[in-house]
């Protein structure tokens, strides 16, 4: 292995701030990458991500001082509130100023027209999807009352038919019905007459509607493209697959049904066990220990372990207390960034490395994978493939700290790998030669 990784330019370089804790999430997007805001703690009085979790669920955590939906959104919003152009702060303002939000896009502030302008030769190349990107925000918040996802169809094509989004969308016939529901549901209405914002057009709602979906299906079925592209069959026996570094972006609303679109790509298979494992992994109906045996066949049971990877495969993993992984997935585990990172993720790459584990992680761009490439070729890992994820969530994702960064995609990309690079043999040359 080689002694150094490799330099990694400063964009791509933020801060070692908790590398693995609680906390470590709520830094992501002070740090030029996209997720929760530790600012959005400090807005609503929030120690952790399970209040956080509570209170967008509508309940009323101890000590939460918003008191009705009108000043949480509000709150939220306040998050946002930094001028694009200078930084400042709402408390930094002088007397009589005030931020003011940009009208094409209702998503960034400035302090002063002179900032605006200043800014506009940047902010235009983004502005159009940033609108796209503050509806999707608050449409969000219909998944952690239920309304969204909408329910999906059992496929009619076999899994290797299905390539891609266009593939899907053909199996589940006119969405109209199921997009009318939600747009009719009585939470669609307290979002927007509690939103600091007009309500948007409904054409507008739809296709938020559809990314938030395709976001929440991006990860079923990137694991259920990973099983096919590692020819496992969960037919001929029960799998079990480990979502190593899973956070709050994957546990903070998870329900026990989540994955249950690969009931309806592997009809009838034997079992499918998916154990989410990660420091960050937040309290909720998939805390539950895995199995020890194997679980009903043509269902998927969910769990969840809080800790660090390598010590949950010591911890259970090893005493038997849990399977063995057929597949490992990881959603952008970004060890890319900082030498910190590296350092926190070596135990659970050289892990996977040498246990032969069939592994696929996604990151958000292609910057991001090749640095990730980079990493893991030191790492003398075995690479199978990387590109571009078919089904990458077409919901785009804004970083907090620098909102006029172009907007990236969960699991955009990946990369496919297993074991250990194989050794170049060389024939011992022929008696007598020189």
């Amino acid at each position: 292995m080689a002694s150094q990784t490799p330099a990694l330019p400063e964009s791509f370089t933020p801060g070692t701030d908790s590398v693995f804790s609680d906390r470590s999430g709520f830094f992501s997007m002070d740090t030029n990458i996209p997720g929760l805001s530790k600012v959005i703690l400090n807005k609503l009085n929030m120690k952790d991500y399970g209040e956080y979790r509570a209170a967008v669920e509508g309940k009323r955590p101890k000590g939460i001082s918003f008191k009705d939906y009108k000043e949480m959104f509000q709150r939220m919003e306040d998050t946002f509130k930094f001028c694009t152009g200078c930084n400042s702060l709402p408390e930094h303002l002088r007397e009589g100023q005030s931020l003011k939000r940009c009208v094409k896009c209702l998503n960034v502030y400035y302090c002063t027209k002179e900032c605006q302008t200043k800014n506009w030769p940047v902010h235009k190349k983004v502005c159009k999807i940033l609108r796209l990107v503050a509806i999707d925000r608050l449409m969000e918040w219909l998944t952690s009352r239920g309304d969204l996802p909408f329910t999906t169809n059992v496929w009619n094509k076999p899994v290797s038919e299905v390539k891609c989004w266009d593939d899907w969308l053909s199996m589940q016939g006119d969405l109209s019905t199921r997009l009318d529901g939600i747009m009719a549901c009585p939470n669609m209405e307290t979002l927007w007459k509690n939103a600091s914002r007009p309500r948007p057009e409904d054409t507008d709602l739809r296709q938020s509607i559809w990314r938030i979906q395709s976001e929440f299906l991006s990860r079923v079925l990137t694991v259920g493209m990973a099983i096919q592209q590692f020819h496992l069959d969960p037919y001929s026996k029960p799998l079990t697959i480990h979502i190593v570094g899973a956070s709050h972006n994957e546990t903070m609303g998870a329900r026990l049904t989540d994955f249950d679109e690969l009931n309806h790509m592997f009809q009838k298979h034997d079992g499918i066990e998916v154990v989410m494992v990660g420091p960050e992994v937040v309290d909720g109906p998939i805390m539950r220990p895995p199995l020890r045996a194997f679980g009903p066949r043509q269902r998927v049971f969910m769990s969840a372990h809080k800790g660090l990877y390598h010590q949950f495969w010591e911890d259970i993993v090893e005493t038997q207390e849990g399977a063995r992984p057929d597949l490992v997935v990881g959603f952008h585990p970004g060890f890319h960034a900082n030498q910190g990172l590296i350092e926190g993720w070596l135990p659970t790459l050289l892990l996977l490395r040498d246990y032969n584990i069939p592994t696929l992680f996604t990151v958000f761009n292609e910057d991001e994978l090749k640095y990730s490439l980079q990493i893991l070729l030191e790492l003398e890992m075995n690479i199978l493939d990387s590109g571009a994820n078919p089904f990458s969530s077409q919901k785009a994702e804004q970083v907090q700290s620098s909102p006029n960064t172009l907007p990236v995609y969960c699991s955009s990309h990946f990369v496919r790998f297993q074991g250990l690079q194989p050794r170049e043999e060389f024939a011992e040359p022929p008696t007598g030669a020189s």
